[in-house]
């Protein structure tokens, strides 16, 4: 009897509810529509102030969108726009009764003397009418909300859909004339001139890349693609490091595959080289320990946030992005990988429909990179044909997966590769290819093409500049914001914590000192 009665409650709650909002009418403005229809029929000109505002389903009316699609159409037509040639349009369609009739809009065109503000009006007839489609969809969530079937994620899902189509469709950017570009231009050249290193975009920490891209630029989607067992994620993590600690931007990764854990003990493994199987057993010697805590002291310190939520969805991706971007400013967004994304957090996609999920999932990230305009890199799978074709399995841009538009969006393609993998020992050139990775960069919407030689330390999982460092000091000795990058630091010198470990301490006069693995970091 409690439940039932709860359950009454619940309903009684609903009902008074619903039936509160519909006593009240829907926001609207009968006589702002009239006003602005019957301008359109006595101003040939009026209609191009306002066709990028409003749509048929702007009006509130029915008979006044039947006006304005017979309005559109003979525009479309190229046809004259009056009130005869809009009786005739009507008629012609069969809808002259529904929209009034011939009288009605000999009204509309008493109504107004000229088309004078009518862009105001039809700024204003278009804002009721998204209150009234907001009023649609809360009543549509309320109502799902109420019914026991509905499963809370997927209403939770569609809402944030249907808000967010509502907002892409009613967000319309001006255009803008050549002057005013050629000033934003020219006022952008100014601003990288006083850029020493010629990085202009977020440096990836490879400078063979990096004169090539001059660094990641903002509002691109790159797609980084490989097979599995290329080291995608092991690239991604020592751009990440590099980016964070040599340069000092927050960078954040979402992780698909791998757990917050997992990443952090790869980016521990790669900092401290020390092998990473070593760090999944915890198996480390005194002097590795104190390997560890001394060189792992500036990750900690560095802005690097991680998101392993499996399988999420491109409106839950949005949503944390922008909360990124606000609170911590990030500046770089590396997701691993796109395939494992879905489109709703329903995730029921069927196989036939698995294409249109990538194409829309590819579109997104590319509108969600213009959105908070940093550069976002995806990585991707690349399909098996690279297997079953002879000769040296180099990727090509037919081999992406499941989508063409992952191509077509992309500003960048990049595909990695590693000889050593196939059992090719040796280049064209006659090169030795053990611990090489090369970086092709299949499409450049904004530069030229390369590709680029990387060296690969497996054992620490991370890539390092194949070249020495003389280019870098040359040409990079400072990063933004006053942060000194040298690639090839002394972290990645083997000597350097020999070195350490023989410095007297002046405290104690002893060499070094051994760290317990059960002390505290001393960070």
């Amino acid at each position: 009897m409690a439940e039932l009665s709860k359950n009454t409650r619940y309903k009684t709650m609903q009902a008074s509810h619903l039936s509160g909002q519909r006593a009240k009418l829907p926001p609207q403005a009968v006589d702002l529509e009239e006003a602005v229809l019957g301008a359109l029929m006595i101003e040939k000109e009026a209609l191009l102030q306002v066709e990028d505002i409003l749509m048929p389903e702007s009006f509130y009316k029915p008979q006044h969108q039947e006006i304005y699609k017979a309005i559109l159409h003979l525009s479309s037509d190229s046809e004259p726009i009056d009130m005869l040639t809009v009786t005739q349009q009507l008629r012609k369609q069969g809808q002259l009764e529904i929209a009034g009739g011939a009288s009605y809009l000999m009204k509309l065109t008493s109504f107004v003397n000229s088309a004078a503000n009518i862009e105001a009006h039809a700024r204003i007839i278009a804002q009721l009418a998204i209150k009234r489609e907001l009023i649609s969809i809360s009543d549509n969530v309320q109502k799902e909300a109420y019914e026991d079937t509905s499963d809370a994620f997927d209403l939770l899902d569609a809402a944030e859909q249907q808000l967010f189509e509502l907002s892409e469709g009613n967000i319309a950017k001006n255009s803008m004339d050549i002057r005013s570009a050629m000033q934003e231009a020219l006022s952008d050249l100014e601003n990288k001139k006083d850029i020493q290193n010629g990085l202009t975009g977020i440096p990836t920490g490879f400078s063979a890349l990096d004169r090539i891209t001059a660094g990641w630029q903002k509002s691109d989607l790159i797609i980084i693609a490989a097979r599995p067992g290329m080291g995608k994620t092991a690239f991604s993590l020592s751009m990440i490091r590099n980016a964070a600690i040599d340069f000092g931007h927050p960078v954040a990764i979402f992780s698909l595959e791998m757990s917050v854990l997992q990443l952090t003990n790869r980016l521990i493994s790669a900092e401290a080289e020390l092998a990473s199987d070593k760090i999944k057993r915890g198996m480390l010697a005194n002097h590795e320990w104190q390997q560890l805590y001394t060189r792992v002291a500036r990750l900690t310190e560095s802005k690097i946030f991680i998101d392993d939520t499996p399988a999420i969805s491109i409106m839950e991706l949005r949503a944390k992005v922008r909360r990124l971007k606000a609170q911590h400013d990030i500046q770089l967004l590396i997701i691993d990988y796109l395939q494992l994304m879905s489109g709703s957090t329903s995730n029921k996609m069927t196989v036939g429909n698995r294409e249109q999920e990538i194409a829309l999932i590819s579109r997104s990230l590319k509108n969600l990179a213009k959105e908070v305009n940093i550069p976002i890199i995806a990585l991707s799978q690349l399909s098996r044909a690279v297997e079953t074709r002879g000769g040296d399995k180099r990727p090509q841009l037919s081999d992406l997966r499941e989508s063409g538009s992952i191509e077509q969006d992309a500003d960048m393609v990049l595909f990695l590769y590693r000889p050593e993998y196939y059992g090719i020992t040796q280049d064209a050139e006659g090169n030795p290819t053990t611990g090489i990775g090369e970086l092709m960069i299949a499409k450049h919407r904004n530069g030229s093409l390369g590709d680029v030689k990387l060296r690969f330390e497996g054992k620490f999982t991370k890539f390092l500049n194949l070249e020495d460092d003389a280019f870098m000091q040359a040409n990079f000795a400072n990063g933004p914001q006053g942060a000194t990058m040298t690639l090839s630091s002394k972290i990645n010198d083997p000597n350097n914590f020999k070195e350490e470990e023989e410095k007297p301490n002046n405290d104690t006069g002893s060499f070094g000192t051994t760290l317990n693995p059960n002390d505290e970091p001393p960070f």
